[in-house]
């Protein structure tokens, strides 16, 4: 933002500090302007022709941006992925343990990616990953709804679940 002697215009579109329109000036008539009110020329907007210019304290305007600025940031959920790794062919116990993570994660308001890793000539049995992988997205759906269906990459199959709305309150 262009700010008193940085404003390289000949002439300006002036706005005066109560908002009303003053009309076109030389940006030296308008800096004198400014002066005399002991305020800021700002230009506001650097594409009309000619460019507009306003009158206002420039330091209490940047004040207000950063404190809306920092309003917006309070008000913005952050959403993180985490990874919940399983096998094809998981015992009972463990796939307890990575189903309470994956919950937990859920209720937290984070995404959970639920991922299989293949080795070796497990691969040929795909359909038991797929089948791990959609016992866990039936266990979760109280907390989850699918975001992405199981799919393979590689040697891996991923499926991707995000916490419902009305878990997040």
């Amino acid at each position: 933002m262009f700010v008193n002697e940085n404003i390289r215009a000949r002439e300006v579109r002036l706005i005066g500090a109560n908002g009303d329109q003053i009309g076109v000036k030389s940006k030296q008539e308008a800096l004198d302007m400014a002066r005399n009110a002991d305020l800021d020329l700002v230009m506001v907007a650097p594409n009309a022709k000619p460019p507009v210019c306003r009158i206002m304290d420039y330091g209490k305007y940047r004040f207000e941006q950063q404190k809306k600025d920092k309003e917006a940031r309070k008000k913005q959920k952050i959403i993180n992925l985490k990874e919940v790794r399983l096998s094809p062919n998981i015992e009972e116990h463990d796939f307890n343990t990575k189903l309470r993570n994956a919950r937990k994660f859920l209720e937290k308001g984070d995404k959970v990616k639920a991922a299989i890793r293949f080795r070796g000539r497990a691969i040929t049995h795909s359909e038991l990953g797929r089948k791990v992988l959609v016992r866990l997205a039936d266990e979760c759906k109280d907390l989850a709804t699918i975001e992405q269906k199981p799919k393979m990459e590689g040697r891996s199959m991923f499926l991707v679940l995000a916490p419902n709305k009305e878990n997040e309150k």
